[in-house]
């Protein structure tokens, strides 16, 4: 088997799975290959998985929140949408699967993985020097580039968009490194340090990447030439395009549908059902909107439900050494975005017809 259809079939595993939200197991198609991909493979997973969950609490409170459907990624069998949401999701998918792979490298889970001592005794600025055991993102940017991007084998622009935005996200993981250090010195002076790059938390790359989402560039494609199909002509228009683009910039080919109304086809739910928020403690200011944002400005109405919460309270703590709670049940007022009643909207006819007579 060859190595890109063997990748290919990691990756659509990988995914595949993690959209189900079933166990995931490599065996069932992964009989052959290097044995040092069967490694990885869980890996991926796992890195695929977090980044679907950043995805969803980047977006909670959002008419789009990344539905299970924006896990079909690649533009393989049949042509996917190039949304600003869809740019997201490659971006916080990449960076998910480079940022696992390179923190089970650091904690020595592979054999032929370990830190990056290439800078080691490098002077790095005044009073520190490399040393340490920087976090190995050059290998998990090797592997995951191996699997992540050999699911997209198209050629067209949005394939390249894709590629694109699959890079985004593992410049992410990089741009967000921390430096951390070790002081040495007389009677702890700290006259000198030792210092090494490591992983950021995973939930500062979401906030990184949520910024380049609402930056996004949308290409503007130059159609006459584009219709020229896979033409030279074709193609040098989609190299003049991305000649423009930076690196780090998420980009977007088509705007974005309607997610207040369902969608079947396109796998949007809609924003009706949803839950919003308009009391509780630390809210920020897009959340304290989230029910004008999803309810309102959709033509929904704002229904408040009362729930019964149960909950631990009264815990007490028992020598030696229990700690036993007792189980409270108290009602909690939740707001979800519901159909307006027709009947309660509309005026009745006799004030319809009065109301005529005072148009102007």
């Amino acid at each position: 088997m060859k190595r890109s259809t063997f990748l290919i079939l990691s990756i659509a595993g990988v995914y595949g799975a993690v959209l189900h939200a079933a166990a995931w197991s490599v065996n069932n198609f992964l009989m052959t290959g290097p044995k040092a991909y069967l490694t990885y493979s869980s890996s991926v997973a796992a890195g695929a998985h977090s980044g679907m969950e950043e995805c969803k609490f980047q977006f909670g409170w959002e008419r789009w929140n990344c539905p299970e459907s924006a896990l079909q990624l690649s533009t393989h069998n049949r042509l996917r949408s190039a949304t600003r949401e869809t740019s997201f999701v490659h971006a916080i998918s990449s960076a998910g699967v480079m940022y696992t792979l390179t923190r089970n490298c650091s904690l020595g889970d592979f054999e032929s993985c370990g830190c990056d001592d290439s800078r080691n005794g490098r002077v790095g600025g005044r009073g520190w020097v490399w040393g340490g055991c920087s976090d190995n993102v050059e290998f998990g940017e090797r592997i995951s580039k191996l699997f992540v991007d050999a699911l997209e084998t198209g050629h067209d622009t949005r394939a390249l968009i894709n590629l694109h935005n699959n890079e985004v996200g593992r410049l992410a993981v990089k741009a967000t490194m921390k430096r951390a250090c070790k002081c040495h010195g007389v009677s702890g002076s700290c006259s000198i340090q030792t210092c090494w790059l490591q992983l950021a938390e995973f939930r500062e790359i979401g906030n990184y990447l949520k910024i380049k989402y609402d930056q996004a560039h949308k290409l503007e494609m130059d159609k006459r030439r584009m219709r020229a199909g896979n033409s030279a002509d074709s193609r040098g228009a989609t190299a003049e395009t991305f000649h423009h683009v930076h690196a780090t910039e998420l980009v977007f080919l088509e705007d974005s549908p309607d997610y207040c109304t369902r969608n079947a086809s396109l796998g949007h739910h809609g924003t009706e059902g949803r839950e919003c928020l308009q009391t509780g403690k630390n809210l920020s200011q897009w959340e304290k909107r989230s029910c004008r944002r999803l309810c309102t400005e959709c033509g929904l109405r704002v229904e408040e439900r009362r729930t019964e919460v149960v909950a631990s309270c009264n815990c007490k703590f028992h020598w030696c050494c229990t700690v036993r709670c007792e189980q409270c049940r108290q009602l909690v007022a939740k707001h979800f975005c519901s159909r307006r009643d027709t009947a309660a909207a509309a005026p009745p006819n006799h004030i319809r017809r009065r109301n005529r007579g005072h148009k102007r």
